[in-house]
């Protein structure tokens, strides 16, 4: 069951290609996460998917319906960087947003409490903080009962908390409705998709279940921590390390030191006896994150063959 159908997708800009015969299908149901660097097309797609662009080539199917075409797609959309009337209080802009959508009675309390603003519902909006605006950018979008969220990089502007507020929401939403955001914040994506997709530079990458993706990717990594006044024995170490079979890469990071190894059994033998007297914090076999996929395949590299 397939909610978003995108097939040959291009965008021009003049000479510039923004978007490059992409292909894409997300399930419907999925908290699907875009990734790419910035510039990479994710803004453009997403104004695709909306029909606030049209494409240079390609079509867009949301739930069935062709973008651009007679009839309007089941979405809501929350842009990156959401406008509000600030003299409006929460409930008076949702009403607002209610009226354009022709809503004879939009379920407005029930919608600010899914957002965590029924509490904040009478204050005006130019009073809110960035988190609570964004919460209310969700809700205009939640509130026509959409079969898709659209959302353009939804967290990138927040802090922590508020990070943490928004993706606990998404995550609510899972199955309810299907869920389509960008991001780059790879963390983020790890912690609350089901499925990936990466583009860059106009061009899919990839698209994978999150679980088969890591799975597929994953090559054994061992961290090495030390105390701060350890660093220099450290970088000794790396550069030790980097001349041994079993080792492919070596990333120093701080008081960090990450070891891609092609030989797990060999490295489990050969690495403690190599750490010496080393004033150790930790030492641990870690699997690939979506971070060391997404930088690697950025970067032209294949992480399944350990050079991410």
């Amino acid at each position: 069951m397939t909610a978003i159908e995108i097939r040959g997708l291009t965008k021009r800009f003049g000479t510039v290609t923004a978007l490059d015969s992409v292909d894409l299908d997300v399930p419907r149901g999925a908290i699907f996460g875009f990734l790419g660097p910035n510039g990479a097309g994710k803004t453009t797609l997403l104004r695709l998917l909306t029909g606030l662009a049209r494409p240079t080539a390609g079509r867009v199917r949301i739930e069935g319906v062709e973008v651009g075409g007679s009839q309007r797609p089941p979405i809501g959309y929350l842009p990156d960087t959401p406008a509000f009337y600030g003299w409006m209080t929460a409930r008076e802009f949702l009403r607002y947003i209610a009226d354009l959508h022709g809503m004879a009675d939009p379920p407005i309390d029930a919608t600010l409490e899914r957002v965590g603003l029924r509490d904040a519902a009478k204050k005006r909006v130019g009073g809110y903080s960035r988190g609570m605006k964004q919460r209310l950018g969700l809700a205009q979008a939640l509130l026509p009962q959409p079969s898709v969220l659209l959302l353009d990089e939804p967290v990138s502007a927040l802090d922590p908390a508020g990070r943490k507020a928004i993706l606990d929401i998404l995550a609510e939403l899972r199955g309810s409705l299907t869920v389509f955001f960008s991001t780059h914040i790879l963390g983020d994506a790890e912690r609350v998709c089901d499925e990936i997709g990466i583009i860059d530079r106009g061009k899919l990458l990839l698209q994978s279940p999150r679980d088969e993706l890591l799975a597929h990717y994953a090559r054994p990594i061992f961290e090495v921590d030390v105390l701060p006044e350890a660093v220099p024995q450290l970088m000794a170490l790396a550069a030790q390390l980097e001349a041994q079979a079993w080792v492919t890469r070596t990333d120093l990071d701080g008081a960090r030191l990450r070891l891609r190894v092609r030989d797990v059994d060999e490295a489990r033998r050969a690495l403690l006896p190599l750490l010496g007297d080393l004033a150790l914090l930790r030492v641990e076999m870690v699997g690939a994150t979506l971070e060391d996929i997404f930088l690697a395949l950025t970067n032209g590299h294949d992480p399944a063959e350990g050079e991410a």
